[in-house]
């Protein structure tokens, strides 16, 4: 099961997934483009069904895994993908861009856990959940508090998943990527009204670090870490140094702490 199949590295995870042999439950809230993936893979001969789904709200994740299980008749791999960017500073964050970025990006993996993960348990097969956060979830960025937020909790979340599954042989992995051509950039254009922003505000997407990969190139990554088992997927190799940047500090606060008295 994909969500967030409609474009980006959901489409590709999907069309990844169905050259391993997958049949597919496909989710997006964007319906032209969701029945687009399906019917690209239907055409090369997968088995795929798709239905418009706004993980956001847990009803609507419910019935995607109750649309799992009746067609198909389990899930053995679970890839909670949809996410959303909101730009600009925290002081200027409204309370939709938190509501917004935050129930799809972190509510939407809450929800495809809930409503899958017991379900997979129960079938007494082995399987794998893949979250995707991405590397704002290891790693600060200026201008990306809101995403950042959302991202670091999936990190989080995903760490610990992986230690509560590990006893069901039901595997994780933690997806964090870096620049990716996706339409990420544009994720206003399926930003319901209601959490829309009063005043309108364009802040400047704030420009990455490093290459910008192929969604093809990340699905592989991701598939490749289901096969082996690997909890996190971290796609660029620029990555490495802010990473190191990042834990000499955590370490080096222990090292400067003064001992009591």
């Amino acid at each position: 099961m994909v969500t967030g199949a409609g474009s980006g590295i959901g489409r590709a995870l999907a069309a990844a997934l169905a050259r391993e042999g997958a049949r597919l439950v496909l989710a997006d809230v964007d319906e032209a483009e969701l029945e687009a993936t399906r019917a690209s893979l239907a055409a090369r001969g997968a088995e795929a069904v798709a239905l418009r789904t706004d993980v956001s709200d847990r009803a609507q994740v419910q019935a995607l895994a109750d649309r799992a299980w009746s067609v198909f008749g389990g899930v053995h791999v679970l890839c909670n993908n949809a996410g959303v960017a909101a730009w600009g500073g925290l002081e200027a964050a409204t309370h939709r861009d938190w509501q917004w970025v935050l129930g799809v990006n972190l509510w939407g993996v809450i929800h495809g856990v809930e409503a899958f993960v017991p379900r997979m348990i129960a079938g007494g097969q082995p399987g794998h959940v893949v979250n995707t956060a991405s590397m704002a979830g290891l790693v600060a960025t200026r201008g990306l508090g809101v995403y950042n937020t959302s991202k670091y909790a999936v990190v989080g979340l995903s760490e610990t998943l992986a230690k509560d599954l590990k006893p069901y042989r039901i595997g994780v992995t933690v997806l964090c990527p870096m620049g990716v051509a996706t339409r990420i950039r544009a994720s206003d254009r399926n930003r319901p009204d209601p959490l829309r922003n009063p005043a309108a505000s364009a802040p400047d997407p704030v420009e990455l670090m490093g290459r910008t990969l192929a969604a093809e190139t990340v699905a592989a990554m991701a598939v490749t870490a289901i096969r082996e088992d690997r909890l996190y997927v971290i796609t660029h190799d620029e990555g490495l140094e802010p990473l190191r940047r990042r834990f000499e500090r955590l370490e080096q606060s222990i090292l400067d702490r003064k001992p009591p008295g």
